[in-house]
């Protein structure tokens, strides 16, 4: 195969052998992509020539890929399927009041907080569509900076001068055990006793974990390898799990567990000398050029409240 002749393959070319191996017929594939028969052939026959090798082979019993036809239409729908997002973000940026917004966010607030705001933001602004990914807030944070997201929600300020940071809610670590731990009967605990417990905690990258870590030496000078850590988990439904299950105790968001707390499956125990508070942020690029729905987010989600959390 000529690598200069394979980039000559046109995007109605891969439709072209999605459809045909899809519907499983040339007659079908043409009549879903409203060609004419010989009009569709050409275009498999033209794909075959960019390939230097068949595509397809045809039998009594129908259509069958060859193995160089399988990785094509593997890649073919990778194409199709980017080029359709393309198509679908640019069109957005016509529109005024509506359009998709792709946000980063933390585990805490992307689990616990953006679901429910989001709900209630959808029945006043049902043609601004939102879509997360989840991520501990380094790699939230590295998504808009890297113009894979527009805006993220995390856990921490940034330092990098290229985003901009604005304060959204307020939240705090709560130190939690099983509701059988005998630590449920105490008022409070002291850094020692923490020290000697098996704690669970989140993973490296994890702002709930800096936020701790950070507190530590702040208040006590005690650095985190001092403690008896028996698990490091990547999410906080994980830490939850374990700590239900008696594993450890674990230093978690308030958020995350406001829900347990409340049906007795985890008791809070304060700490004695330590406060541990942080604020989420939503941060975009300072360049970020917003359009109409962008604004109507950012003043909802600005103006959220989240409920139902003890802070």
């Amino acid at each position: 195969m000529s690598i200069d002749r394979f980039k000559n393959i046109t995007l109605q070319q891969m439709e072209a052998v999605i459809c045909l191996v899809e519907e499983g017929s040339f007659s079908r594939a043409a009549k879903r992509m409203l060609l004419t028969q010989p009009a569709l052939t050409k275009n498999i026959k033209n794909a075959e020539d960019c390939l230097g090798s068949k595509v397809v082979q045809r039998s009594s019993l129908g259509v069958s890929m060859t193995p160089e036809g399988k990785i094509l239409f593997d890649y073919a729908r990778r194409v199709v399927k980017l080029r359709d997002e393309a198509r679908e973000r640019i069109l957005a940026l016509s529109k005024d009041t509506g359009g998709n917004i792709y946000l980063s966010a933390s585990t805490i607030p992307a689990t616990y907080i953006l679901p429910r705001a989001l709900s209630d933001f959808n029945k006043t602004a049902a043609d601004i569509h939102i879509y997360i990914k989840t991520a501990d807030s380094e790699e939230a944070m590295n998504m808009v900076l890297d113009n894979e997201v527009e805006m993220g929600v995390i856990g921490k300020k940034p330092l990098n001068k290229k985003l901009a940071a604005e304060t959204l809610w307020k939240d705090r670590l709560a130190l939690v055990a099983s509701r059988n731990h005998a630590w449920c009967k105490k008022k409070s605990v002291t850094l020692p006793e923490l020290l000697n417990e098996l704690l669970v905690i989140r993973e490296k990258g994890s702002a709930t974990r800096e936020l701790f870590e950070s507190c530590l030496k702040k208040s006590k000078s005690i650095s985190l390898a001092q403690f008896n850590i028996c698990g490091e988990l990547g999410s906080s439904e994980a830490i939850k799990e374990a700590v239900i299950a008696g594993w450890g105790v674990s230093v978690i968001s308030i958020h995350a567990v406001s829900r347990e707390l409340s049906q007795g499956l985890l008791c809070e125990i304060p700490i004695q000398g330590l406060t541990m508070e942080r604020n989420f942020y939503l941060i975009y690029r300072r360049q970020f050029d917003f359009r109409s729905f962008h604004k109507t987010f950012i003043h909802y989600i600005k103006g959220y409240k989240p409920g139902g959390v003890k802070l």
